[in-house]
């Protein structure tokens, strides 16, 4: 399975709920997108969400740390917010920590369909949310930091917002990346 890059239609869409009892592919969908976000690299992935596979359900995986297990969220909902937002944590939403050329750190969120694009986005620090696991099993949980920040990024897919969007709302800033010499990745300033 392809992650979809921008521009596609798939990524603007919002997403439809799953049916339970669940379809009797959706073993096979949630295989094909763990092996689509596993085998994400420079960057690594942390979450994948059904619509950047070309699949217009409320699904999405998670799997912020390499020793993570695999998390699957189906028809998830956000119950609340904590707090106010903030820009995102010391790791971006793809797991890295971004060098700025003016060798400031930054905290930058990325994603897999917006192949060397960052940008400083507001995100709640905690965030409360109910879904269903793979196994059809509802769950009401709370999520803070890195994890918050995963859930609203994955989230906004689902309803067919891409990250620029959230960042352009709050007046931020978007970068490009690249690498050096030494092969550090390197943001520039996209001017808008």
């Amino acid at each position: 399975m392809k992650i979809i890059e921008a521009p596609s239609e798939a990524l603007s869409a919002v997403s439809s709920e799953v049916k339970v009892p669940f379809p009797a592919d959706l073993s096979s969908i949630l295989t094909q997108m763990e092996e689509a976000l596993r085998s994400a690299s420079d960057p690594k992935g942390v979450g994948l969400a059904a619509p950047q596979a070309g699949i217009a359900l409320r699904i999405f995986i998670t799997k912020p740390t390499e020793k993570s297990k695999t998390a699957v969220f189906i028809n998830p909902k956000i119950l609340a917010t904590g707090g106010s937002q903030l820009a995102t944590g010391k790791q971006g939403a793809r797991g890295q920590k971004p060098v700025v050329r003016s060798r400031r750190q930054k905290k930058l969120e990325g994603c897999l369909s917006l192949h060397s694009i960052w940008g400083d986005v507001k995100r709640y620090p905690t965030v409360k949310l109910s879904f269903l696991d793979e196994k059809g099993r509802k769950h009401t949980k709370e999520f803070k930091g890195f994890m918050a920040t995963i859930v609203q990024h994955e989230i906004d897919h689902l309803d067919g917002i891409l990250f620029p969007r959230r960042v352009l709302e709050q007046k931020g800033k978007l970068y490009k990346s690249s690498k050096n010499e030494k092969n550090e990745d390197i943001f520039d300033e996209i001017e808008l």
